[in-house]
């Protein structure tokens, strides 16, 4: 049967977020990547503290690993494969695995590299993302294009209508917000972030991980993979690693991505990963999708009847 997997990124992290699965295949996922790193990835879920899983170095490859690990718990039930793969920004990492197109070890330490450049490409505090809800897409390019006065903002993430996430430098995000509100944004709140990821602050990012890139070995997806740049899957690695590159200083198109699955007719979805973060997004999206959300053994359980049937 038809359904697709959507793998979430940044955000949806949490301690202890892996403790709803029983398989082994997800500690064992875990120790994988932690052996990757040379960093315990587990240890970090398990802290008493969520400082240290929230730092954007260990919270992309530890939202990778969940991904991963929750896809390979789902195909250790007996969970068929997906017709189609996708993921929100760094998402998009876990999606490729899933579809054989990148080796999980490759992509954890790549998306540790991906992590540092992002950091080391505005220093902190001088650059910043936010948070506009209940205004239509339009009035927020423009916002940001009055904003700018030389400097970067940018609409980086079209969530959902009504749902966007700007990012650029400081004080064009905040002359942003206050156009955002002045066009009658309901609200235009900063966003608790290091790094203003997907605009153009972060080319030179971008440029690392191409250096990276042209050392990992990509194959053809066995699924389509819908990259967040264009809304496109591809099967060619050189089309892949530049869908990657781009992807870090282009917006993520999530609500067209969504839109597109169900255009083609794809509308069983399934959120990979822990939290409903997708879940939720979907619904704002299209009301008629019923997104699961694969949060644990239950939901895995349940999953098996409505997606494998």
């Amino acid at each position: 049967m038809t359904f697709a997997f959507l793998f979430p990124g940044q955000g949806s992290q949490s301690l202890n977020m892996m403790d709803g699965f029983s398989a082994a295949v997800v500690k064992d996922t875990f120790d994988e990547a932690s052996e990757a790193l040379g960093d315990d990835l587990w240890a970090m879920l398990k802290a008493d503290s969520s400082d240290t899983i929230n730092q954007t170095v260990n919270t992309q490859p530890l939202m990778l690993a969940a991904g991963v690990a929750t896809f390979r718990a789902w195909l250790a039930l007996g969970g068929a494969m997906p017709s189609v793969v996708a993921g929100h920004s760094l998402g998009e990492y876990s999606a490729l695995v899933a579809a054989d197109a990148l080796d999980f070890d490759d992509a954890v330490r790549l998306v540790r590299l991906r992590a540092e450049a992002m950091q080391s490409a505005v220093p902190v505090g001088t650059g910043a993302m936010a948070a506009v809800l209940g205004l239509e897409d339009a009035d927020i390019v423009a916002a940001c294009t009055e904003a700018a006065q030389g400097d970067v903002v940018e609409a980086v993430n079209f969530n959902a209508p009504g749902q966007v996430v700007i990012a650029g430098s400081l004080a064009a995000v905040e002359r942003a917000i206050a156009a955002c509100k002045a066009r009658g944004a309901k609200r235009a709140l900063p966003l608790p972030v290091s790094a203003p990821s997907h605009c153009a602050l972060m080319k030179p990012a971008a440029l690392k991980l191409a250096d990276a890139l042209e050392g990992i070995s990509i194959s053809v997806p066995t699924v389509p993979v819908l990259h967040n740049a264009d809304v496109a899957s591809y099967t060619d690695p050189v089309q892949i690693r530049d869908a990657l590159v781009r992807q870090l200083y282009s917006p993520v198109r999530w609500t067209e991505t969504v839109r597109k699955l169900a255009a083609d007719g794809v509308i069983r979805q399934a959120e990979c990963g822990p939290g409903k973060v997708l879940a939720g997004l979907n619904k704002r999206i299209d009301s008629s999708l019923s997104t699961l959300a694969l949060t644990d053994d239950a939901a895995l359980a349940a999953a098996l009847g409505s997606l494998n049937g």
